[in-house]
């Protein structure tokens, strides 16, 4: 089987299917008591629509987020919050069970699998106890 690219995914998912993807991952956040802290309480559906975007424009299927929020800047935005691997592991565990919930393909995981890891893992900024 040939290794999956940004094109497959979006294939396979949809705008529709990643941003349903990021939602289910949302509906876990704010009950977390790792991660949840670390979201604004006021600003929820903002902070969902800024990760959907993002993972659209990641996976090339629009521009919108660089339009509204210019580069990425990942590790600069998140600095303010201690992040290390408890942080990133739960960050991957809500992930992955939200790629259960909304069924994301075997073959689109097994690009988003590899790439959300990389990603969370780059956020780290709290050296290992």
């Amino acid at each position: 089987m040939l290794t999956p690219t940004e094109a497959d995914v979006i294939k396979a998912c949809g705008e529709t299917g990643i941003r349903e993807m990021v939602a289910a991952f949302y509906r876990r956040v704010p009950g977390d008591d790792l991660i949840g802290p670390m979201y604004p309480d006021d600003d929820w559906e903002g902070a969902e629509e800024r990760l959907a975007d993002f993972l659209i424009f990641r996976l090339g299927a629009s521009e919108a987020y660089l339009e509204k929020r210019g580069h990425p800047r990942l590790r600069m935005r998140h600095a303010p919050y201690k992040i290390g691997i408890a942080e990133r592991d739960r960050w991957l565990k809500l992930m992955s069970e939200a790629m259960d919930e909304t069924k994301v393909p075997a073959f689109a995981r097994a690009f988003l699998n590899p790439f959300f890891a990389q990603v969370a893992d780059f956020m780290r900024n709290t050296p290992e106890q």
